[in-house]
């Protein structure tokens, strides 16, 4: 069901494409502004390059206010680019040095993440994209003049287009986090299929919840820094988007509220109808969200379109058939796990409907008040810059410097091989065009290069086919028709493509980027003979250094592995001491006579909202963590260490964090912890915290007791796993801090 919906129309909606045009729009504009009045197609295409600068960083999954902030530095550090690199070039054998150096001093940018990365980037293209005609020294001001122009205008283009629309991108934003959760729920579906794919669906699971935490994270960013105001014109727009936020993460923290045990499942009940049941209840539900999706990006309310209900109906009529044969006496722990599926299911049902209720406008809530403002705005994410952080990273040990030295080497590298083939075959038109156009080898360079071995040798490939692919478009267009008019619609078409597909669909935007060059140089230059060849050629030398370059200083990711799942580990236990600190708060609320109710419902409150946080933490520690693991097997085989304790610490993780979902508010609703309890939850800390703990305990099973056994079970067990494979990793001479007594 979930390919039902078509693809075409998804992308059409998405802030992908939207992204795409107003990207496009804001690069073409001063270009046509300097062809058709300035009649000055010189000054048209520095003035488009000058755009493209803050127009790269202006992606769609950026907030606003981020986007605004780097989109002035990358204005600043272009500006400044350029002029540098358009005085080098009176400098002689100066220009050999100050290029390589400009070209490390912007990659060491990327140890401030995504968005140093993107300014490094922008950067270096206004850089490459400069040297593709020598200037005289008394030119490169009114180069540098053109160029900041167009960096400007798309400023300003972006500001207002993000002040006019802020809701449309709001929406996008959170249809896209609603596609990824279908995406996600897709994929736990698969876990009630055949047994023996359990364990290649299980990696499917996790890559799915590694782009959904992404997806989710960057519609909290953009859902929570525009929350509704009283008495604000916009309230009811912004209360219909934060309502079905909620609802997704409600949804999310349904399905993980446990972690069920899939393997015994299948053991227990081999070929079972109710597998299947529970299966297409959630392929219902994640075509219920897709369409939900749809219907959010493009403004329109959403109907549930699949009800699951005969399919829950199902479920629970065989359940109570298990019971009466005798499940729930011979095998509880079972029969529990059937229970929580089919609850679940369930609530995950009823979450979906409300959702589309929520769309229609139905069952808003009031605004929100001040207090719950500022607590919402801590799940926003940021990114401080700090000029210490590139400093410290300014040696051989660390990543970035090593990305820099070899992106600065790969450069020098071209150059020189450019000039040579200049030299080589001197005095033909051909030797002009290879000098000439040699940028496009340090623009192939600068795009493939990335600080990951894995993430360079796969667009190194996508770049090339991709280049392969737009060169042959680009014959065929220029075969079909000379007309210019012709020939900037295809442009249009092809620069707002590239532009939407360079984030999703890397292959596909190096296609149209291409074809958008060649036609771009086309309409300047006609007579021009060797431009697609020039393109061919200089990418293929370009993918050639980056992979050759690859090579120097690597750095692997099995060297980031063991400070990530360190970091998992340690988000896992901050989440389980916020979770007992809030089940210790509502049950002194609960447990209060009327004397400071007020104290404590702000003490539970809190607690609630650290646990909510801290749970958000535990899924981006684990997604960062999955995301590497799965970069390194893409790593060769020679690199790849410790893998099994690796991927046993990914799964035992997982399990942990979803077994504290399970655990905390069972343990909220108690009126007191019985020592069994207490004693488990010290061991699981104990063990988290690496120490040798004795897992061997009894734990009440009756009454209301008898759903914790189960969780309880599973985090031991999770626990001391953890601590087997974590010890693997850990040098042998490592100091452990003693164990702490947790208050539950």
């Amino acid at each position: 069901m979930l390919n039902s919906l078509p693809s075409l129309q998804r992308f059409l909606y998405s802030q992908y494409f939207f992204s795409g045009v107003r990207q496009a729009g804001g690069v073409l504009i001063p270009a046509l502004f300097a062809t058709l009045v300035l009649h000055d197609l010189s000054a048209a295409l520095v003035a488009a390059i000058g755009a493209s600068c803050p127009a790269i960083l202006d992606q769609p999954d950026n907030p606003r206010r981020h986007n605004t902030n780097t989109m002035l530095g990358a204005i600043l550090l272009g500006t400044c680019t350029v002029i540098i690199t358009g005085l080098s070039f009176s400098s002689g054998l100066l220009f050999w040095l100050i290029v390589p150096l400009l070209v490390f001093s912007l990659s060491m940018l990327s140890v401030y993440g995504k968005q140093g990365n993107l300014m490094a980037f922008a950067s270096l293209l206004v850089m490459t994209l400069t040297m593709r005609t020598p200037l005289e020294p008394q030119a490169v001001m009114l180069h540098t003049l053109q160029s900041l122009a167009g960096g400007l205008f798309y400023f300003c283009y972006s500001f207002i287009t993000h002040r006019l629309l802020w809701h449309r991108e709001t929406q996008q934003h959170l249809a896209s986090a609603l596609y990824a959760t279908a995406e996600y729920v897709l994929a736990r579906s698969r876990l009630y299929t055949a047994p023996d794919e359990l364990d290649d669906n299980y990696r499917k699971l996790t890559r799915a919840q590694s782009a959904m935490t992404d997806a989710q994270q960057v519609a909290r960013n953009t859902v929570l820094r525009d929350l509704p105001r009283q008495n604000h014109a916009d309230d009811r727009q912004r209360l219909t988007t934060l309502s079905i936020f909620t609802d997704m993460v409600d949804l999310l923290d349904t399905l993980v509220a446990t972690h069920t045990d899939y393997a015994t499942l299948h053991r227990m009940l081999p070929g079972h109808d109710m597998m299947t049941f529970a299966r297409d209840a959630l392929v219902k539900l994640a075509d219920n969200l897709q369409h939900i999706a749809l219907c959010v990006a493009r403004n329109q309310p959403a109907k549930e379109q699949f009800s699951a209900k005969a399919e829950l109906r199902a479920f629970e009529y065989d359940l109570e058939i298990l019971k009466q044969g005798g499940l729930n006496t011979q095998h509880p722990e079972v029969y529990a796990l059937l229970v929580q599926v089919l609850r679940r299911l369930r609530n995950a049902s009823r979450i979906v409907t409300r959702m589309a209720l929520h769309s229609q406008g139905k069952n808003i809530s009031a605004p929100l008040d001040a207090r719950l403002h500022q607590e919402l705005g801590r799940f926003i994410s940021s990114n401080p810059i700090r000029l210490g952080m590139l400093t410290s990273n300014l040696r051989l040990d660390s990543p970035h410097f090593r990305y820099a030295v070899r992106v600065a080497l790969a450069t020098l590298m071209g150059l020189l091989i450019g000039r040579s083939l200049g030299l080589i075959t001197s005095g033909s038109t051909w030797a002009g065009v290879i000098e000439i156009h040699s940028y496009w080898i340090i623009l192939t360079i600068v795009v493939i290069m990335r600080p990951g071995f894995a993430l360079t040798r796969q667009r190194n490939n996508l770049r090339l086919i991709g280049t392969g692919l737009g060169s042959l478009l680009a014959l065929i267009v220029l075969h079909l028709t000379s007309n210019p008019d012709v020939m900037f619609g295809i442009l249009v078409v092809s620069c707002i493509l590239g532009y939407s597909m360079v984030v999703t669909r890397f292959m596909a935007a190096a296609v149209f980027n291409t074809l958008t060059v060649v036609l771009a140089f086309q309409i300047m230059s006609p007579s021009s003979s060797f431009i697609i060849g020039e393109r061919l050629i200089d990418t293929l030398i370009g993918c050639l250094l980056a992979a050759v370059c690859s090579y120097i200083l690597p750095w692997w990711e099995a060297n980031f592995m063991g400070s990530l799942a360190r970091a998992l580990l340690r988000a896992n236990q901050r989440f389980l001491h916020a979770g007992l600190r809030y089940a210790k708060a509502e049950r002194a609320l609960q447990s209060s006579a009327g004397e400071d109710t007020l104290a404590l419902q702000s003490e539970r409150n809190e607690a609630e909202v650290a646990w909510r946080l801290g749970r958000k933490n535990v899924h981006i520690a684990f997604s960062n963590f999955a995301a590497a693991f799965y970069r390194m097997s893409n790593e060769p085989v020679r690199q790849q260490r410790k893998v099994p304790e690796l991927n046993h610490l990914l799964i035992q993780n997982h399990v942990l964090a979803q077994q504290i979902s399970a655990a905390v508010p069972q343990l909220a609703q108690l009126r007191e912890i019985p020592p069994g309890i207490q004693l488990a939850l010290n061991t699981i800390d104990t063990l988290l915290a690496g120490h040798e703990a004795d897992t061997g305990i009894s734990l009440e099973t009756e009454g209301e007791l008898a759903a914790l056994a189960y969780p309880l079970r599973q985090m031991l067990k999770a626990a001391q796993l953890i601590r087997q494979e974590m010890r693997a990793l850990e040098p042998p001479d490592e100091v452990i801090p003693p164990p702490r007594t947790l208050a539950a």
